[in-house]
């Protein structure tokens, strides 16, 4: 532990349980020595074990619906109050398609399930940073991090309507970042994080096999949870003051690969 967060107070949305990156973010935070309130929309509560997770890091619960504005002011004041002051960090860690948990193709989509998807997974975003930039509830310096995908730059076929909304939120990081930065000193980022076995990600089909494939073609192997926690954490300190509207990869080096050799001995023995 390194004290990087000492003194710091943030919200993390999206913990649901052990599996989730948010999870992993709550606890790194808590060691290094972070103060927070943990939230989720309330359906989601049901679902996880978040109370445990409040427990362990000594944090308080505020469940919030991220795609409603009342619930996101009442999200913001009540965490402003109960840590003593304005915000340091901020991790969003939603996202959503009805379309995939449906199994419905992306050339054959529901648009109702679209546009809720894209609802939670991509303006929510934007309606958080709406809430943090008009009640000033960001310290200068604070930082805000999102997570998300490479399939916003690249075809991934089974990651359907995801891909879409994860380049939208990218924009927004983009856009919305620049004002922050502007006008409160506040920067914004996303992590293109490697594919994680997570409980949304292992709902997207074939994940398994995709998940090998990405640790063979990246140098380093995949990313995991935790080290995409530990990432997120150095995004929130003080040694990152001036990295913002940025998509930074941490994939292993995955992003910058043509082709590695063990994938081309795995083709090249299967056209012997």
């Amino acid at each position: 532990m390194y004290n990087l967060l000492k003194g710091k107070k943030g919200i993390i949305f999206g913990a649901l349980d052990e599996n989730s990156i948010a999870w992993k973010v709550a606890e790194r935070a808590h060691e290094e020595g972070a103060t927070f309130v943990l939230t989720n929309a309330p359906i989601a509560m049901r679902m996880g074990e978040i109370n445990k997770l409040a427990k362990n890091t000594g944090s308080e619960v505020i469940p919030a619906d991220a795609t409603s504005m009342d619930d996101l002011e009442n999200l913001v004041s009540k965490s402003v109050e109960i840590l003593g002051g304005k915000l340091d960090f901020v991790l969003h860690s939603i996202g959503m398609s009805i379309n995939v948990r449906k199994g419905n193709h992306y050339t054959n989509s529901n648009y109702e399930f679209t546009h809720k998807g894209f609802d939670i997974s991509a303006l929510s975003f934007h309606r958080v940073m709406n809430v943090l930039y008009k009640n000033k509830a960001m310290n200068e310096w604070g930082s805000i991090v999102a997570l998300t995908y490479m399939a916003a730059q690249r075809v991934f076929p089974d990651y359907n309507d995801m891909a879409d909304n994860k380049a939208y939120l990218e924009s927004i990081a983009r856009s919305f970042g620049y004002f922050f930065g502007r006008d409160h000193k506040v920067r914004v980022n996303t992590i293109s994080q490697s594919p994680t076995l997570t409980t949304a990600g292992s709902g997207v089909k074939g994940f398994g096999g995709f998940l090998n494939y990405a640790e063979k073609m990246s140098p380093l192997g995949n990313a995991s949870a935790l080290e995409c926690a530990d990432y997120t954490i150095t995004l929130f300190s003080d040694l990152t003051k001036k990295v913002t509207l940025q998509n930074l990869m941490h994939d292993g080096g995955f992003s910058n690969m043509g082709i590695s050799d063990v994938i081309m001995e795995d083709f090249s023995q299967s056209l012997e």
